[in-house]
């Protein structure tokens, strides 16, 4: 953050909005007092007083966000505009929400009529896949959001950005909804610097999707109260498995690369959890203060013991070799879950404890989930607000929510770190004081 500058928080325009917006036409007379956002209109980063007494003194306007909304004037004629979406990297829950959502904001609120599903997500662009358009409609899509997954189909991996760009002008798509994490969203902005490059008046829009709710400067990503929840109740299953069992251990993986944030949700939606084990806090395996005495602690005084861990956790354990990269490119972790497991059941019989170990690994079922009504309504927010900014004109933007407001936010900015954990503030405090584990876990 102190390495960002006003400036960096404006979102581009392709040019000055000059046509009437249709929802301006439907509503002047019903609803003459309807509120539209003018682009001058912001949302404040830091919302304390200590910040604004700050900027008060310094004369200096504090960083801010553009607010996001209809507004009065748009950039792009309805009768002529083509719009595409495309869902790309792993699946989440909500992401045939955000779909329906940018079908039904195009076609009943801007009146455009022209709009085309990219299938199995980047790959689409490329005709070698041979992966056909969709034609996308509020009848085709006004029963997906029962549905988990998404009716586009995804992918992983990077591809030919001038390729993509050649489809881009040769189909005449004017407008490109991007529904992806870091990867899909850094991707976007290259294809923006392309189009950029061409002189091509074509608006890019991201709209972010990770259940790990790791996207920087947003208060949470669509897909990740649906997670937590799922995986809250999971927790409980294996809490009674953990209970079940004289000396039982239940391990449960929840996904978090890189933020432990579904893990430490979940811990806090179901407070059964005796241990947290997240990427922002390191622990030691062995040692007075390791995690495994730790565990044998509770095992002695209650005879069972139930760990949530991160998929991201403990990676430091692990001996160091070449790193291996996935199609996205980010870092293959090693399977700190089997890890857990296989380390458990080996303490204990080198201390001639009885242990039954039980490891469950619900990512795939979590990440499959129908969305849940508050992620549904959050996710049509998402895409509503996201039809409204691309129409208006702005491009290479990502939309997100700050102080319960949604914003605009470049791209950059989104995606040029990960939120995490602050391990010294509420949150951590809160799984900590649940789960009665240490603050540390490590030898010093």
């Amino acid at each position: 953050m102190n390495d960002l500058k006003r400036e960096d928080f404006e979102v581009k325009k392709l040019g000055k909005a000059t046509i009437l917006s249709p929802i301006y036409k439907n509503y002047k007379e019903a609803a003459p007092d309807k509120e539209y956002i003018d682009d001058s209109r912001r949302i404040i980063y830091d919302a304390s007083l200590d910040a604004f007494n700050s900027a008060k003194s310094s004369e200096e306007e504090p960083i801010s966000f553009l607010k996001a909304g209809a507004r009065k004037d748009i950039y792009f004629d309805p009768s002529k505009t083509k719009a595409a979406i495309v869902t790309c990297g792993g699946l989440c829950p909500g992401i045939n929400n955000v779909i329906r959502g940018l079908v039904n904001g195009l076609y009943y609120r801007y009146n455009v009529k022209n709009i085309w599903g990219i299938q199995y997500g980047y790959q689409g662009f490329i005709s070698d896949y041979g992966h056909e358009m969709v034609k996308l409609t509020p009848n085709v899509v006004k029963d997906i959001h029962l549905f988990g997954g998404t009716i586009l189909g995804s992918s992983r991996g990077r591809q030919d950005i001038s390729a993509m760009v050649d489809t881009l002008e040769r189909e005449n798509i004017n407008i490109l909804f991007t529904i992806g994490g870091d990867g899909t969203l850094s991707g976007n902005h290259v294809i923006q610097q392309e189009i950029e490059r061409r002189g091509l008046k074509i608006a890019t829009a991201g709209i972010p999707k990770t259940i790990d709710n790791d996207v920087n400067f947003m208060t949470k990503t669509f897909g990740f109260d649906t997670a937590f929840t799922t995986a809250a109740s999971i927790v409980r299953d294996a809490h009674n498995e953990a209970t079940g069992a004289y000396n039982g251990v239940a391990i449960v993986k929840l996904m978090g690369r890189d933020s432990g944030f579904i893990a430490a949700n979940a811990a806090l939606a179901m407070p059964d959890v005796n241990f947290v084990l997240i990427p922002e806090s390191k622990f030691d395996m062995y040692g007075p203060k390791g995690f495994l005495n730790e565990l044998k602690k509770r095992v002695d005084e209650r005879h069972h013991a139930l760990v949530v861990v991160a998929e991201g956790a403990g990676q430091h354990l692990f001996e160091e070799g070449d790193e291996v990269l996935d199609k996205s490119g980010n870092v293959k972790h090693k399977d700190i879950g089997v890890y857990l497991k296989d380390e458990i059941n080996k303490f204990f019989a080198d201390e001639n404890m009885e242990a039954t170990v039980k490891y469950i690994d619900p990512s795939y079922i979590i990440r499959s989930e129908v969305a849940i009504p508050a992620d549904s309504v959050f996710c049509n927010d998402l895409a509503l607000n996201a039809v409204h900014g691309a129409m208006a004109g702005f491009t290479d933007f990502v939309v997100g929510r700050w102080h319960n407001q949604f914003t605009y936010l470049p791209i950059p900015v989104a995606t040029a770190s990960r939120k995490k954990i602050d391990i010294d503030g509420p949150l951590w405090w809160s799984v900590l004081e649940t789960t009665g584990q240490p603050i540390n876990m490590y030898n010093e």
